[in-house]
């Protein structure tokens, strides 16, 4: 029997940064253990930061789940990148997530040029997805290619999907955490509400369902959450698109369209929340909506500090 004193309690917030599509939802999901962030094949599906608060018996780790950096080309996407430059002030670690399937991209470069920028910033680690798609020698080779963008105090190889690594991967973050006792309650595991969850599975199963000049067109908003006992809840909401030839791609023949969005999104939104849900969309045309700030604002794409 050991003698050594235990460890102390560690808690603090892990900033998930990387390029667009290269897995920090999907990871923050699988660490979690559950879904609680959308996620689909398409990039720039996250547009919000969110919190994944995970209570482990000897740690409390509060991923910060971001927007991929990526170069804008509107409003939106100049208020994604801010997002995701501001959760790197409050993190006590940087997690910068890289797609190990492929050589480091021009916004790659321009993550790295930004973070060597920035003062004060704390321990920056990489993480390496997708290694179930490499040999070890294209590894090796992919390694060094991202070993070249930063001053990493630590590169971790892992797969999301797979699980490779992940327990690496975990420690790596704990043993970098301030000790600290836990900042949430151990029963909370994120900081939006259910409906505003909700409103991003459905635009993540509008994102699986359309085609590829639609989904970035798209914002959802929820006009009503009601609970009605043991029926379930209801739920209305609007899905804005930008042009009239969208709103017909994303109703489509007959409805059918507007169907298969509802159908995909009511059983996400179910398996979320416990409970059975009764969802109704509608479709609305907001001319440009990318670039407003009005509508920006509304649809709720506000930084915390404005």
């Amino acid at each position: 029997m050991s003698d050594a004193p235990p460890s102390p309690y560690r808690a603090g917030y892990i900033a998930l940064i990387g390029r667009p599509n290269v897995g920090k939802s999907t990871l923050m999901n699988a660490l979690m253990g559950q879904k609680i962030a959308a996620v689909s094949p398409r990039p720039q599906t996250t547009r919000q930061r969110q919190l994944g608060i995970l209570t482990l018996p000897e740690a409390q780790l509060i991923f910060m789940d971001t927007p991929g950096m990526h170069k804008p080309v509107h409003k939106l996407g100049e208020y994604m990148n801010q997002v995701a430059e501001d959760t790197l002030k409050d993190a006590d670690v940087i997690l910068w997530l890289v797609d190990a399937s492929v050589a480091p991209t021009p916004e790659d470069n321009r993550i790295s040029e930004r973070l060597k920028s920035m003062n004060g910033l704390p321990a920056v680690l990489l993480g390496l997805n997708k290694i179930d798609l490499l040999n070890k020698d294209s590894l090796s080779e992919r390694t060094s290619q991202y070993q070249a963008l930063y001053s990493f105090e630590q590169i971790i190889p892992f797969s999301a999907t797979r699980g490779d690594g992940r327990d690496e991967l975990m420690q790596a973050l704990i043993s970098r955490l301030p000790v600290s006792e836990a900042l949430f309650d151990p029963d909370q595991i994120t900081d939006l509400y259910e409906r505003e969850i909700a409103a991003d599975l459905i635009r993540e199963a509008a994102l699986l369902h359309l085609r590829e000049e639609v989904p970035h067109a798209i914002a959802v908003r929820i006009d009503e959450y009601a609970e009605r006992g043991e029926e379930g809840a209801y739920i209305h909401a609007t899905l804005f698109v930008e042009r009239e030839s969208h709103k017909g791609i994303v109703i489509g023949k007959g409805g059918e369209m507007l169907k298969k969005i509802g159908s995909s999104a009511r059983q996400e939104i179910e398996a979320m929340s416990g409970r059975r849900v009764f969802l109704e969309l509608k479709v609305k045309v907001n001319p440009n909506w990318r670039n407003k700030p009005d509508a920006l604002r509304w649809l709720g794409y506000v930084r915390k500090k404005e």
